[in-house]
């Protein structure tokens, strides 16, 4: 099946859902058969572009363009390659999901508003993934931003006012010091009339910026995905945002939003200032062992369920730029492969802290316990997700941790090479058995508390919601080999743009 524009269509259906969202807002059941349906369509059109592209390009794919500001060179210009063709069906299952899980009554108040703010989400999500002018990147980056803080600002926990702030002003920081090297980037990409912001036109004059242009604007590239990844020591805003969002807001945040930092360094850091990605590279492949240890060892004494979860992201987004900044396939691969598995593992993880949340209104370790008794599918579900988040084999957790851990150990660059700083990550992978596992058992075993004696097992809906998540689970584990297919081309690509300076793509 050919279906044109598909990458537009992608961005306007939701926008289109408001319309009849806001229409209904007066009729509940009429809101929540409408998101659903908009969210399912979307999904449907991410399929049918992952039907569309051709496996074992490097090239971007399903181009569209048009002119917006020609004065300034900008223009609506959208494609996918191999590194972001996969994340955008990871981001439209996921909003599926969590609009479908929040239909169930996890939504009281102001349902109306709060689809709309999803949909919303979900363009900027899409547009972050397809974007290919630095300028609409920037405003897709910024659109994610602001639905995200009135999901967590209206319907979240009691200290969610607080943690919306600390959201918006770590990550507004970020944008701001994106924008002003964007600015940059424009200034420099040529003399008056013939300046551009499309990526494919600044990978081919970008031998002219130099070291110290480089240096500056790679770290203010730099600064702004780092915040949103979040990397140490960044990351202090993503346990307060966690605990305090909705179940379906922590999905997202945890599923998408966070890859929208890894996406960027490779979309845009690495390819465009090489030689800046030179000069950061070790202070970054320090923060991210860092942050594999310092999220696996604060995740061990964590007493609220939700926040382990959310420092566990800390770690395995750390595997993430590591794998990406030692600058080989493997550890590449694995940080791509990462971030998909991450999307569907960890917001599998949210979600069924959410259920359990709204059934025993507890989220302490210390007052659960004995669920495997009474809940023994809730129990599957949710051991075979935390087996995954642990790495092991046959699961999709372990295929990116592996082979980032490959490259790492095949790392030859910076001060102190591969063999130092592969095993101090291999160490993170140890203390996800240590947190995951003794959380496992404290949750689900033991004696059976009698408050839980009478709350019943996963409703239809919530198992609808989780079994895509364990088929993608067990499927990518047990074959990745189509992704990798998909991704090595594009990835192969930017490795070599961000490896040799005088690198020159031959574009279509």
């Amino acid at each position: 099946m050919t279906l044109d524009h598909v990458l537009t269509l992608l961005l306007v259906v939701p926008a289109v859902g408001i319309i009849p969202v806001m229409l209904f807002r007066g009729d509940t059941r009429a809101v929540k058969q409408v998101a659903i349906v908009v969210t399912f369509v979307e999904l449907l059109l991410s399929l049918v572009m992952l039907a569309q592209f051709k496996v074992g390009e490097a090239d971007f794919q399903l181009v569209e363009r048009a002119e917006w500001l020609p004065s300034l060179g900008i223009r609506y210009f959208v494609g996918v390659d191999g590194i972001s063709v996969l994340l955008v069906p990871m981001t439209t299952l996921l909003t599926f999901i969590s609009v479908l899980y929040s239909t169930g009554g996890a939504i009281k108040e102001r349902l109306a508003e709060f689809m709309t703010a999803f949909l919303l989400l979900e363009i900027g999500m899409v547009g972050v993934f397809v974007s290919l002018d630095l300028f609409l990147f920037y405003i897709m980056f910024e659109l994610m931003l602001v639905p995200m803080y009135l999901i967590i600002g209206i319907w979240g926990g009691p200290r969610r006012i607080y943690a919306t702030l600390k959201f918006v002003i770590f990550t507004l920081a970020g944008s701001l010091l994106m924008l002003v090297g964007i600015v940059a980037v424009w200034l420099q990409s040529g003399p008056d009339g013939s300046r551009t912001l499309s990526l494919p036109d600044l990978l081919q004059i970008r031998g002219t910026f130099s070291n110290d242009f480089q240096f500056w604007v790679f770290l203010a590239f730099a600064l702004a995905f780092a915040i949103k990844l979040p990397m140490f020591p960044f990351h202090t805003w993503l346990p307060d945002a966690h605990v305090e969002a909705p179940t379906a807001g922590s999905i997202i945040l945890a599923g998408v939003l966070l890859k929208a930092g890894g996406y960027g360094f490779l979309r845009f850091a690495l390819p465009l200032f090489p030689n800046g990605t030179q000069i950061w590279l070790p202070v970054i492949i320090v923060l991210s062992v860092i942050a594999i240890l310092y999220g696996g060892a604060v995740s061990v004494v964590q007493k609220d369920l939700k926040k382990l979860v959310a420092y566990s992201s800390v770690a395995h987004m750390g595997f993430v730029t590591l794998g990406i900044f030692v600058l080989n396939i493997q550890g590449a691969m694995g940080a791509v492969l990462q971030m998909l598995n991450h999307g569907f593992v960890t917001g599998a993880l949210f979600l069924f802290v959410g259920i359990q949340y709204e059934k025993t209104h507890r989220r302490l370790i210390a007052d659960l316990g004995g669920l495997a008794n009474r809940w023994p599918l809730y129990t599957t579900f949710f051991g075979i997700f935390m087996l995954a988040s642990i790495g092991l084999p046959g699961l999709n957790g372990f295929v990116g941790e592996f082979l980032v851990l490959l490259g790492t150990f095949a790392f030859s660059g910076g001060p102190l090479g591969g063999l130092f700083w592969g095993p101090l990550a291999a160490i993170g992978v140890i203390l996800a058995a240590v947190y995951l596992l003794w959380m496992f058992q404290r949750v689900m075993y033991g004696p059976v508390r009698d408050a839980y004696k009478a709350l019943p097992d996963m409703s239809p809906l919530e198992i609808a919601c989780a079994v895509p998540l364990l088929v993608l689970t067990v499927a990518l584990g047990v074959f990745p080999q189509y992704a990798i297919a998909i991704i090595e081309p594009s990835l192969d690509r930017v490795l070599k743009l961000a490896l040799d300076p005088g690198f020159q793509l031959a574009l279509k």
